[in-house]
């Protein structure tokens, strides 16, 4: 395993490594060896498996499931527009 176990991480901890592992995942997909690529992939997947196992009932946007894209291909915007603008 590279990196801490995502288990021994504090919240605030396993927030940054979720971010950083984010905000590298573009280059890494685009730029990344073979074997760069999979550590990545395993890690992210290790990190956001902890997140999901401690927070089982997060708050989930009715626009991010497929009911909810399925209404945005219908027409609707997927995010509110403000109004009088």
């Amino acid at each position: 395993m590279t990196g801490v176990d995502p288990s021994r991480l504090d919240d605030q901890q396993l927030m940054k490594e979720l971010e950083t592992i984010h905000r590298t995942r573009h280059d890494t997909l685009l730029y990344g060896s073979n074997d760069a690529l999979r550590t990545h992939n395993e890690r992210m997947a290790q990190l956001e498996g902890e997140y999901l196992r401690r927070n089982p009932r997060r708050l989930v946007s009715a626009g991010r499931t497929r009911e909810g894209a399925r209404e945005r291909r219908c027409g609707e915007a997927a995010t509110p527009e403000a109004s009088g603008t």
